[in-house]
């Protein structure tokens, strides 16, 4: 080894040794953090498991097997298909206004939207059910004045705890997709459209493959918010709509059968897993859309 190759060594050793240091302090920093979400999230994930394949004093599948079969599957399809079809339109609807809102020339509007948005996505629960009843209930007041019931309209149904889910959805679409808008460069419509390209074919080749992975990041909060909701179910329809929530606190509370609370935790594990292969379909595309956007 010569003598100039010898300085030039130690001077990278130099450098690497405070890059080594950085990593060691970084990973420290981050072991509270790591302790927090393992006591969190792994101490009731592996109680949530040995309950749902605790069967007796041994352990097995049937308690999954039962959360799949007659009403408790019935109700988890119900729970998928209300969160799928309140997610699909809230995603639609929240794209469309965060549109209308980030192309908007008014900073008043924009803010405006965005705060009612922040405040209507956490506006859940029994006060939002006593909302939607006291305005299209059976003796609502809309419903009183426009004669909804003549019409057929009933909102504890299927379709009236869809349109009371959107009320908190659509604007907690509206805050996630809203960022994304604003990172669609101008420089990539004007290339587009003085390539020839018209409006939708911005939006077709451009636009939408680059926000797809947040769309679909969008859709799968929306379902994970509308899959996990339970007390405005519980105040509003009850038990007339099968949802899965519902069946799980039938179960802990004994109120249709005793001792059914490991069947339970496995209608929660089915919950997790639905969640888990939702989830599967959004997180290959995020990175390539953090790349665009960023």
């Amino acid at each position: 080894m010569s003598q100039t190759e010898a300085p030039r060594k130690g001077r990278g050793e130099l450098r690497a040794q405070p890059r080594q240091t950085r990593s060691r302090t970084a990973s420290l920093a981050a072991l509270p953090l790591l302790l927090f979400v393992t006591l969190s999230f792994g101490i009731p994930a592996i109680a949530m498991l040995d309950g749902a394949l605790t069967t007796g004093d041994s352990y097995g599948l049937g308690n999954l097997s039962a959360s799949v079969q007659g009403a408790y599957w019935t109700a988890l399809l119900g729970s998928v298909k209300l969160s799928a079809l309140t997610a699909a339109v809230g995603s639609v609807l929240g794209l469309l206004l965060a549109q209308a809102v980030v192309t908007s020339r008014s900073r008043a509007l924009r803010e405006a939207v965005l705060t009612a948005s922040g405040v209507l996505a956490n506006f859940g629960g029994v006060p939002l059910a006593f909302a939607f009843v006291a305005t299209l209930g059976n003796a609502g007041v809309l419903t009183t004045k426009l004669g909804l019931d003549q019409h057929g309209w009933n909102l504890y149904s299927f379709w009236g705890l869809a349109l009371t889910y959107l009320y908190f959805l659509i604007p907690l679409m509206v805050l996630t997709v809203a960022p994304a808008l604003d990172g669609l460069r101008p420089q990539w419509r004007e290339a587009a459209l003085s390539s020839g390209a018209s409006a939708w074919q911005y939006w077709r080749h451009v636009g939408i493959p680059v926000l797809l992975p947040t769309l679909l990041g969008g859709f799968v909060l929306l379902f994970g918010s509308a899959f996990a909701s339970y007390a405005t179910a519980a105040a509003m329809v009850g038990s007339s709509v099968p949802l899965v929530t519902m069946q799980i606190a039938d179960a802990l509370s004994g109120n249709v059968l005793i001792g059914q609370e490991n069947v339970a935790l496995a209608l929660s594990l089915d919950m997790v897993v639905v969640a888990a292969l939702v989830m599967a379909v959004h997180l290959p595309l995020q990175r390539r859309s953090a790349r665009w956007l960023a």
